[in-house]
């Protein structure tokens, strides 16, 4: 007798990125870029994604008139590249949230603290595009706080900033994740980056950076708390 759950041999099988899809439209959520997906990933299915792209990206290979099969340089490139936007470059939009050990604020510590600079490594979702930089967290905790471990922060940024998007997103989207995880008086971000779409094509400047902030809560009420936070961080000059 045969499951109905089986596919009939021959019967056309939806390739993976339409079923993830699907279910995220069944759900009515949101997958943009700088989204993440993971939730509506299925055990197996990473792998899946990493050989559709892989096959699609020989395709593009193909279309730029690359002759992968005796080019040494090039006969896995598209396999390559598929396990690094993957498993690496985009992560952060197929892997959940790394694991946060909180602790309670016991002592009621409400002065300023200030993490960075945390190196951080993006991609324009407009060229794809390296963006590398560097950015700087201040918070105000206060009695109800969750203290999170040093490294947790730096962890936490790298997954938020692993994925296709612009960088007053990515900041905004992580001051968004910290202040619902550590629940502190207020929090600062800024981030300082270059970005290699003005680097490597375009108008083709290596000087130029990008330097964005975010403030919530005590610091975007509070001038001289403000001004101290900034006084603090070394952004180039």
């Amino acid at each position: 007798m045969s499951n109905p759950d089986l596919p009939v041999p021959g019967e056309d099988i939806d390739p993976v990125s339409t079923r993830i899809r699907k279910r995220l439209q069944a759900a009515k959520t949101r997958f943009f870029a700088n989204d993440n997906i993971s939730a509506f990933i299925e055990t197996g299915e990473l792998i899946e994604i990493e050989n559709e792209v892989a096959e699609k990206f020989a395709a593009v290979l193909d279309s730029l008139v690359i002759d992968v099969e005796q080019d040494h340089n090039t006969r896995e490139t598209a396999r390559r590249v598929a396990k690094m936007y993957l498993r690496e470059v985009f992560a952060g939009r197929y892997s959940p949230a790394p694991p946060v050990t909180e602790f309670p604020n016991i002592s009621a510590l409400n002065e300023l603290m200030i993490v960075g600079p945390i190196t951080v490594r993006s991609a324009c979702s407009h060229h794809f595009c390296p963006i590398m930089g560097r950015l700087w967290i201040g918070l105000m905790p206060n009695g109800h706080s969750n203290l999170i471990g040093l490294s947790k922060y730096a962890r936490v940024a790298e997954w938020i900033m692993s994925r296709p998007q612009i960088q007053e997103e990515a900041v905004t989207q992580l001051a968004d994740h910290f202040m619902e995880r550590v629940r502190p008086d207020g929090l600062a971000i800024v981030m300082e980056a270059d970005h290699f779409c003005m680097h490597w094509r375009g108008v083709k400047d290596n000087e130029s950076k990008m330097i964005n902030s975010v403030m919530r809560g005590s610091f975007l009420k509070d001038p001289a708390l403000r001004r101290e936070f900034l006084s603090l961080i070394t952004p180039s000059r």
